[in-house]
């Protein structure tokens, strides 16, 4: 994922920032660049592959000064390369961005209308653009950079030096970490406390939506409205070359936060946002494809399985689905026209990696859902298809999950169109749905306080049923197993049409039972299965949308609101609340959250 560094200092800052630059290079990158405030103005240098050769075009092309912004970029809008590499410059600011800008195609056309030229295909640029904008109708650098950051739609982490303020650095965060550094004479910025290691462990931790202004001797926060405000200076144990907690509890809260940012990432891996097409070049895999197998394990098999409803939805494309431990050992029958996915967050799960090469055996065109490019998965398949989801340590999956959702999706798409089942109005309105991903996932992250109350009456539960129906099955299948994983209590998911077939029997006075309805053509059929287990005492919790929680009236004792919002996007969604009801259930149980008993975060053996 990208890496974002800013210094405010009063000595040179070049060398330092690419310093930093290194210790971001785990979260994976194509290009690089620094941009400085020196004597002679705004300099910026770039480079596209890696950080040594941005060392190579300082050296032969040095700049420097004692305000600057670094970044590593891995590319999103637009294709890898220097032209599209930040900080991205116009005029007398320049910027680094994080995240995806949903609106950044009405922002560009309204500024190329006032005479704005642009020099990439990002979305990052109209940032820079914005700001300078509002610099140019006369106001105050700290104006302007308010003023354009509530015009952003999207995720984002920015940060942002002006050539008028040679001492003033600013940084907004939504939906993507940014972190203040404090040190005496300088302040920096970076995507987290690591990249900060090497110069202060005193640090603050940007909360949504704040915004800040920093120079050498102070730090400024703001409220999104630009109230001022302010955030508790911590001590970061972040070091050089190693996994930080932040200012989470453990590491599945804070990658729990990340989904905004990795699922941002992966998307842009499949994504042209600039004409809402898909990006994915799948060659010549979907040819007379006749059949989609598919397989995984634990909750990648869960993507999968959601998976399964888009493929026949939009492509059209029979799918069948098996755990990869079962796969091989029935001796499944094949067609030469059968194409294979497979989806592991490591890329060396055992049994998925024995699957893949049992297709590969008998011919069969093979792709992988990965998020390790080095991974025995992606080297034995034909086509291997990454996520972007950055290092998850937690035992249990959760941004790999969503990233996998994320890149599913969009090769779902890929599937429809190239099959001649998707219109090109039909790709625009799933893209533009998917790029909203990111935001709707960061709102419903405002839903932890009452998840944390919910949490209170699951914790002391010895059985929960989870419900589903359609796409929500998998789901509520996932939801039970990250119950399971960590809090130790004992949790099933069922479709919920199956509940009158054996589950219903379980259900006592106060058995907890989740129920994931978002409002769609079988929400009616669901809420007849809540009212089924509340009129035999079951406790209810529903996690639906604005429409959905109007029709079901009152008889959940608990009600989720999540984001209205497309169809093919609500899964992807609503595993965020499902998560957080798992960790807060664990973390009042006292369970090693992080590290469950028994389990392993790659399974490489039978």
């Amino acid at each position: 994922m990208c890496g974002i560094l800013g210094i405010a200092g009063s000595t040179t800052t070049s060398d330092r920032l690419v310093q930093g630059l290194r210790r971001l290079e785990y979260r994976g990158y194509d290009s690089a660049g620094v941009a400085v405030l020196s004597e002679t103005g705004l300099q910026r240098r770039r480079a596209g592959g890696k950080i040594a050769n941005l060392d190579a075009v300082l050296r032969d092309d040095p700049c420097d000064g004692p305000l600057g912004i670094a970044h590593t970029r891995w590319a999103t809008h637009g294709k890898p390369g220097e032209r599209n590499a930040h900080p991205h410059v116009r005029s007398t600011v320049a910027i680094v961005h994080n995240g995806i800008i949903e609106n950044f195609r009405e922002l560009r056309e309204e500024l190329e209308g006032k005479g704005h030229v642009f020099a990439s295909e990002t979305d990052s640029e109209v940032i820079a653009h914005v700001i300078a904008s509002y610099r140019e109708a006369g106001l105050s650098m700290r104006d302007a950079f308010h003023s354009a950051i509530k015009r952003l739609r999207g995720a984002y982490a920015v940060a942002a030096i002006c050539r008028d303020n040679p001492e003033h650095l600013y940084g907004a965060r939504r939906g993507s970490p940014l972190v203040v550094g404090l040190a005496d004479g300088e302040s920096y910025l970076g995507s987290d406390a690591i990249a900060l290691a090497d110069w202060t462990r005193r640090v603050i931790y940007l909360e949504e939506d704040d915004w800040c202004e920093l120079t050498p001797t102070s730090a400024s926060i703001f409220e999104f409205d630009g109230t001022p405000v302010e955030r508790p200076e911590q001590v970061s144990n972040a070091t050089p070359g190693f996994a930080d907690k932040g200012e989470f509890r453990h590491f599945m809260d804070k990658e729990i936060h990340e989904q905004p940012e990795a699922v941002s990432r992966t998307l842009s891996n499949y994504i042209d946002a600039v004409n809402r097409r898909f990006s994915c070049d799948m060659g010549e895999f979907w040819d007379a494809s006749g059949r989609l197998i598919s397989s995984a394990c634990g909750t990648a098999f869960y993507a999968a399985a959601t998976a399964k409803y888009w493929f026949e939805r939009y492509a059209r494309i029979p799918v069948d689905i098996d755990i990869a431990s079962e796969f091989r050992y029935r001796s499944p029958v094949m067609s030469p026209d059968d194409r294979a996915i497979f989806v592991s967050q490591s890329g060396e799960t055992a049994d998925t990696l024995a699957a893949l090469r049992y297709c590969n055996e008998r011919q069969i065109p093979t792709a992988a859902v990965v998020n390790v490019p080095e991974s025995s998965i992606a080297r034995d398949c034909r086509l291997p298809l990454y996520t972007h989801a950055g290092t998850e340590i937690g035992v249990a999956s959760t941004k790999a999950f969503t990233a996998q959702l994320s890149a599913l999706a969009c090769i779902a798409g890929v599937a429809a169109r190239a099959r001649g089942q998707l219109s090109d109005d039909g790709e625009a309105e799933l893209v533009e749905a998917l790029l909203q991903t990111p935001r709707h996932i960061n709102e419903v992250m405002e839903l932890e306080s009452q998840i944390e109350t919910i949490a209170l009456s699951l914790a002391k539960a010895r059985d929960v049923l989870y419900l589903g129906r359609g796409v929500f099955y998998p789901l509520a299948m996932e939801g039970a197993l990250k119950l399971k994983e960590i809090s130790y209590i004992h949790a099933e998911g069922y479709a919920a049409g199956e509940l009158k077939h054996g589950p219903i029997a379980l259900i006592e006075e106060g058995t907890p039972v989740i129920v994931i309805a978002p409002f769609d053509e079988l929400f009616e059929k669901t809420i007849s299965n809540l009212q089924e287990v509340v009129a035999r005492g079951a406790q209810v919790i529903l996690i639906t949308d604005p429409k959905g929680a109007k029709l079901a009236g009152n008889d959940a004792a608990h009600t989720l609101v999540m984001p209205e919002c497309h169809p093919i996007i609500q899964p992807i969604v609503a595993a965020v609340p499902i998560q957080q009801l798992a960790y807060h259930t664990a973390v009042l149980k006292g369970t090693d959250v992080d590290q469950p008993r028994n389990l392993a975060k790659s399974v490489t053996v039978e």
